[in-house]
C-alpha cells in the first residue's frame, strides 16, 4: 500500500517536528502537515511547488501519492476526508495546476467536506504581471472555498496553516485553499507551531439553545404523524449512533437524503428509503402527510423538496437543526430552528426524549412499505443494472464503502445498495461532479485500507479520470471498479426521453474504448458481463483477486431509474414506470 510506516514513534516524532529550527517555508509546510496527523497527501508536481516537492525528498515520514490528473488528485483527498472524517489534503500548481483543482473545490464545498488545498503560485515579486503560469486562484475559488490565504510572508506559513485546518473541519466543514508563492516556498524563517488557533469572528456555535430543544421534544409528543429527515450533516457531525437512539426513543420514521445514506441503518423497520426526485413511495408520502418535519443536518436541496410551495403542505411545525445557521430558513421556513452541532443537539435531546403518538403513523407507513417498495423488471435474457447493484450489496453484506460517479448509476445504487454504517458512502451530491467516482474511491481505499472498496460508474463518468488506473496499479490499491456500461448518457436521455418527447441529441457513447482492455493497457486486471451468470461469475472473481479490478457490465440502454418526481411538481406527484 502507498502510506508507508515509520520507526519513530508518534511522540518521539512530534517532538523533532516542534523544534525552532531555521528552516524554509516548503520545510514548515511538511513539518505542519505532519503535525496536523496528516497521513497521504495526493497531488502532482509543477514550476510553482518544486521547492515543496524538493523538500519531499528523503523525508521517509510524509506521504504523498503522485495522481495523474490533479483533479484525480482533489476528488481522491475529497473521498480520503467522506471515509473517515479527517481533513484530505491535495497539492497542485500555479496556473493550470491550480485551476485544474476547481471542479474538486466546488464538490467538497456543495458536500460541505473538509479539505486543504495548497497551491503554488509565482513569486510575489511578479504577481499581478500575468507571468508564466500565473492566476489568482484565491480570487476564482473566492465563492467556493470557506476561506482562503495567499501568503506573503514565511514567517506566517504554521499559523496559516494551523488556521486552515481548524477553519476547514469546525462548524460546517469545507475546503480551505492556501496559496504559496514560490518565494515564500523557498524563503526561511524559525518555525513556530503554534498549540491553539484564535480567529476574531470566527466561533461556530457547537452547543445548541437548550429552550428549542425543549421547544422540538414538546412538539414530538403532540406529533402524530411525525418525520425525520436526516441529511448528510449528520454523517459528517459523526452523530449516527445519536440519531439511532433518538429514533428509537421517539419512535419516529426516519428518511435519508442521498448525502444522508448511511447515516441510519437500512435494515431498521423505521427507516423509508431516500426522498426527492428518485426516492421512494414511501418516504416522499410521508413528507407530504407529516405533521411535524424534523430536519436534522438536511438543506432542502431542490432534488428533495421538488416544487418547494408544495413540500411538506400537511407539517403543522418544522424543526431544522443545522450548524450553520445561514442554511435554516434559506428554503423552508423553520418554526423551531436549532443552530448547533448535531452530535450536541441529540445528545442533549436524547436526555429528554419521549415517545411520539405515533403507532398508527408507522403502520401506515408500514403498510406503504409492503405496497410500494421499489421494483423493476427483471430479464432472464438481459442485464439489468438494478440486478448489478443488488448482486454487489449481497455479497458484500453492506459492508463496502461504496463510490459513485453522477448518473442513473448513482441513483441505482442508492436505491439498491443498503448500508449498514456511515461513512460508507461517497458520491457528488450537491454539485453532481462527473469523474468524481473513481478517484474518490481511490481515497477511501488509502485511508482505509482494511475495507473493501467498491467503485460503481457509468461509462461516461468512467471516461473522465480513467488515467487513474495507473495509481491503483503501481500502488497496488484494490479498488473494485464497477462501469455499468448502457453506451449513452443515461440520466440524459432519461430526461430527453420523458420530458424532451424522445428528442435525442448527442448521447450516444457508442464509440467509448473498450474498458477491459482499457484496465489491462494500465495493468489493472479486466472483466466483463453481459447477462446474469457472467454478472455473479466475473464478480466473484473480482473479489477473490487481491488488486485493483475493474468490471465492466453490459446493461440495457433505454433502462430508466425510477420512481421519478419531473421538477415542478411536488414529490408525491411520481413516475412509477413500467413496474407499477
Amino acid at each position: 500500500m502507498i502510506v508507508q510506516t515509520t520507526k519513530k514513534s508518534k511522540e518521539q516524532l512530534h517532538k523533532e517536528l516542534l523544534q525552532p529550527d531555521v528552516i524554509t517555508g516548503s520545510e514548515m509546510l511538511l513539518r505542519s502537515l505532519l503535525l496536523e496527523e496528516v497521513d497521504c497527501v495526493f497531488g502532482y508536481p509543477g514550476g510553482a511547488v518544486l521547492y515543496i516537492y524538493d523538500a519531499m525528498h528523503g523525508n521517509p515520514d510524509f506521504k504523498h501519492l503522485l495522481t495523474r490528473h490533479e483533479q484525480g488528485a482533489i476528488h481522491a483527498a475529497d473521498g480520503y476526508a467522506r471515509s473517515t472524517g479527517k481533513v484530505g489534503v491535495c497539492i497542485a500548481t500555479s496556473g493550470p495546476g491550480a485551476t485544474n483543482l476547481v471542479t474538486g473545490i466546488a464538490t467538497a464545498y456543495m458536500d460541505s467536506v473538509p479539505l486543504v488545498v495548497i497551491t503554488g503560485n509565482v513569486a510575489t515579486t511578479v504577481i499581478g504581471t500575468d507571468a508564466f503560469q500565473e492566476a489568482d486562484i484565491t480570487g476564482i475559488t473566492l465563492p467556493i472555498t470557506k476561506h482562503s490565504y495567499l501568503v506573503r510572508d514565511v514567517k506566517d506559513l504554521p499559523r496559516v496553516i494551523k488556521e486552515a485546518f481548524h477553519i476547514a473541519s469546525t462548524g460546517r466543514r469545507g475546503p480551505v485553499l492556501i496559496d504559496i508563492p514560490k518565494d515564500v516556498s523557498n524563503a526561511a524563517a524559525a518555525f513556530y507551531y503554534p498549540e491553539k488557533v484564535e480567529i476574531r469572528g470566527y466561533h461556530p456555535t457547537v452547543q445548541p439553545n437548550k429552550l428549542q430543544v425543549d421547544k422540538m421534544l414538546e412538539a414530538i409528543t403532540e406529533a402524530k404523524r411525525p418525520v425525520i429527515l436526516a441529511g448528510g450533516g449528520a454523517v459528517y457531525a459523526d452523530a449516527s449512533k445519536e440519531l439511532l437512539e433518538f429514533v428509537e426513543k421517539t419512535q419516529i420514521p426516519v428518511t435519508t437524503t442521498l448525502l444522508g445514506l448511511g447515516g441510519f441503518p437500512s435494515a431498521h423497520p423505521l427507516w423509508m428509503g431516500m426522498p426527492g426526485m428518485h426516492g421512494t413511495y414511501t418516504a416522499n408520502h410521508a413528507l407530504q402527510d407529516c405533521d411535524l418535519l424534523i430536519a436534522i443536518g438536511a438543506r432542502f436541496d431542490d432534488r428533495v423538496t421538488m416544487k418547494v410551495n408544495g413540500f411538506a403542505p400537511k407539517a403543522l411545525k418544522i424543526v431544522h437543526i443545522d450548524v450553520d445557521p445561514a442554511e435554516i430558513g434559506k428554503i423552508v421556513e423553520a418554526t423551531i430552528p436549532v443552530v448547533g452541532d448535531i452530535k450536541a443537539v441529540l445528545q442533549l435531546a436524547n436526555l429528554k426524549a419521549k415517545k411520539s403518538q405515533s403507532e398508527d403513523w408507522i403502520q401506515h407507513i408500514q403498510e406503504d412499505k409492503r405496497n410500494h417498495p421499489l421494483r423493476y423488471k427483471d430479464s432472464d435474457t438481459e442485464l439489468k443494472p438494478q440486478f448489478v447493484i443488488e448482486m454487489i450489496h449481497e455479497t458484500t453484506n453492506g459492508d463496502a464503502i461504496v463510490t459513485t460517479d453522477v448518473g442513473q448509476h448513482q441513483m441505482w445504487a442508492a436505491q439498491y445498495y443498503k448500508f449498514n454504517k456511515p461513512r460508507s458512502w461517497i458520491t457528488s451530491g450537491g454539485l453532481g461532479t462527473m469523474g468524481f467516482g473513481f478517484p474518490s474511491a481511490i481515497g477511501a481505499q488509502v485511508a482505509n485500507p482494511d475495507r473493501l472498496v467498491v467503485s460503481i460508474n457509468g461509462d461516461g463518468g468512467m471516461q473522465m479520470c480513467s488515467q487513474e488506473l495507473a495509481i491503483c496499479a503501481i500502488n497496488k490499491i484494490p479498488v473494485k471498479i464497477v462501469v455499468i456500461n448502457n453506451q449513452v448518457l443515461g440520466m440524459v436521455r432519461q430526461w430527453q426521453e420523458i420530458i424532451h418527447e424522445n428528442r435525442f441529441s448527442h448521447i450516444d457513447l457508442a464509440g467509448s474504448p473498450d474498458f477491459v482492455k482499457l484496465a489491462e493497457a494500465y495493468g489493472v486486471k479486466g472483466l466483463r458481463a453481459t447477462n446474469k451468470e457472467e454478472a455473479r461469475r466475473m464478480w466473484q472473481e473480482a473479489l477473490d483477486t487481491p488488486g485493483p479490478v475493474l468490471v465492466e457490465f453490459f446493461v440495457r440502454r433505454d433502462e430508466n431509474v425510477y420512481p421519478m418526481v419531473i421538477a415542478g411538481t411536488t414529490i408525491d406527484q411520481m413516475i412509477m414506470g413500467d413496474s407499477e
